[in-house]
């Protein structure tokens, strides 16, 4: 890795139309005043650093949960999965990892399988990190049916700035771990809902990186993690 790549990330094609608006208004502002130009250039920047897509460096021993999303785990608690999927009414634990608008957006599958459903909901734009965003909120869920027939939902969700989830994926696709199945822009939250039996191997407040972060271990039965802030 190169000194200027540490820096400089590929970017989603999905930014590449945003950046040329955000640049295109920077123009206009440097017509108006130098000074409101510079500050396009900051916005701009931020523009492509948002819509940044890095490559990931997956674990891929069988049974491991990867977390689908960069950001900091919000949420730890029994939940029921989204009732558009048609699974089981019964609670799972369900954990968050919301996104603020620095972090990376491109979301990643969380384990390898088939994709059985894809659901969307429309729904209200509620801070992301509140409980009751993941029932009111705009949410888009896919399923993935592991080899072993066992379940992980994975459940986009938008948040008080972020306007639009996109999805990459339908159904019935296969997956792997660590493929990019979406992205939200501008702000938002991934829920993941485990299989019964199984705790995450993740505490509230811990920092998450898509695509390489040990979530759960299917195969394990320890016991949730405690941890401490210092």
């Amino acid at each position: 890795m190169t000194m200027l790549s540490s820096f400089i990330k590929p970017m989603h094609r999905e930014g590449i139309k945003f950046v040329a608006i955000f640049a295109g208004i920077t123009l206009i502002l440097f017509w108006l005043s130098s000074f409101l130009g510079w500050i396009g250039v900051v916005l701009t920047i931020w523009c492509y650093y948002f819509f940044r897509d890095p490559p990931r460096t997956t674990p891929t021993r069988d049974g491991l949960v990867i977390s689908p999303a960069d950001g900091i785990v919000s949420l730890i608690e029994q939940a029921t999965p989204p009732a558009e999927l048609g699974l089981s009414d019964g609670p799972l634990t369900r954990v968050s990892v919301f996104m603020n608008v620095f972090n990376c957006h491109v979301n990643r599958a969380p384990v390898p399988g088939t994709i059985t459903k894809v659901a969307y909901r429309p729904g209200k734009f509620l801070n992301a990190s509140l409980d009751k965003a993941s029932v009111d909120n705009e949410r888009n869920s896919i399923c993935i049916e592991m080899a072993d027939g066992r379940h992980i939902v994975a459940t986009q969700i938008a948040g008080l700035v972020a306007r639009r989830i996109v999805s990459f994926v339908t159904a019935p696709t296969p997956i792997q771990t660590g493929e990019r199945f979406g992205l939200i822009r501008f702000g938002s939250r991934v829920d993941v809902y485990l299989p019964e039996g199984v705790n995450p191997l993740v505490s509230v407040g811990q920092g998450m990186i898509a695509g390489e972060t040990v979530l759960a271990d299917l195969n394990s039965d320890e016991a949730p993690r405690s941890a401490r802030t210092e």
